[in-house]
């Protein structure tokens, strides 16, 4: 029963197309399958917010060496770059989000909008972590949380 002194943590790459992880060895499986839905995803959408089709990155250092972070970096911001600026608010997205972002968007920037956004909605927290500038106290402290959250039907926040 001899254990080893250190366990070896898993090495987990980052898609170069939609920038979630993955194990080593199911990276190469997931990529190609990626891609190929990407092609689909792209072309449905209307002319202005196709965009050109991922290729994976080229790691360049001036060793000629390259590390696996250096690697999931470039993934990462090649993921990024696939990513649609709202008109109004210029918030990204996934193409295929975009038009649900933007049916509810009211223009400006996000942290600008989240107060009095907030206070007409339920007292739920922002998920993104986001909160308000300058010691005003939250959504939550300024309005009851018992009768809002019955009062607000689930619906979708932007």
């Amino acid at each position: 029963m001899s254990q080893a002194p250190f366990a070896r943590k898993p090495v987990f790459k980052v898609c170069y197309i939609c920038g979630r992880e993955f194990g080593s060895h199911s990276i190469a499986i997931h990529e190609p399958k990626c891609l190929e839905k990407w092609r689909i995803e792209n072309n449905q959408l209307p002319k202005r917010l196709r965009r050109p089709e991922p290729r994976k990155p080229e790691i360049l250092t001036g060793t000629g060496n390259y590390t696996l972070a250096d690697e999931n970096e470039a993934a990462y911001y090649s993921a990024q770059a696939q990513l649609v600026p709202c008109r109004n608010c210029g918030r990204t997205f996934f193409p295929d989000r975009l038009p649900v972002h933007e049916r509810c968007c009211k223009g400006g920037s996000s942290t600008a909008r989240l107060p009095s956004a907030a206070a007409g909605k339920s007292a739920k927290a922002p998920r993104s972590g986001t909160g308000s500038a300058g010691g005003e106290p939250s959504s939550k402290a300024r309005q009851g949380t018992s009768r809002a959250a019955s009062a607000v039907p689930d619906e979708v926040n932007c």
